[in-house]
């Protein structure tokens, strides 16, 4: 009988680029936490990298633009405004790696 090895190396996808741009945002909310809305914010980031919405990226997409208008209501900091703008392009690359097949 065989047993599995771990790869050595790791190929980049879109859907790892993807998390670690939902990844950052979310570090950077919890680091400036005080300000209004971060409460919100955080709550839907962490729905938004849930196995659900991992699994069904039209719902991230939606939880994403409720996000976007959530900060921008807000005294969102000016880095997380930026990581929403990375999570947005990022979900993009994934749905045009999915199409084209490539995003694993």
């Amino acid at each position: 009988m065989s047993f599995d090895t771990e790869p050595t190396g790791y190929v980049k996808t879109a859907l790892s680029d993807l998390q670690g741009a939902w990844g950052n945002l979310r570090d950077v909310v919890v680091k400036n936490f005080s300000f209004p809305d971060s409460d919100k914010l955080l709550f839907h980031i962490d729905e938004a990298m849930s196995w659900e919405s991992v699994r069904n990226l039209k719902k991230m997409e939606s939880t994403l633009l409720l996000i976007r208008n959530i900060a921008a209501q807000s005294e969102t900091p000016e880095e997380a405004l930026e990581l929403i703008d990375d999570a947005r392009e990022s979900l993009e690359e994934t749905f045009k790696a999915i199409a084209e097949g490539s995003a694993e």
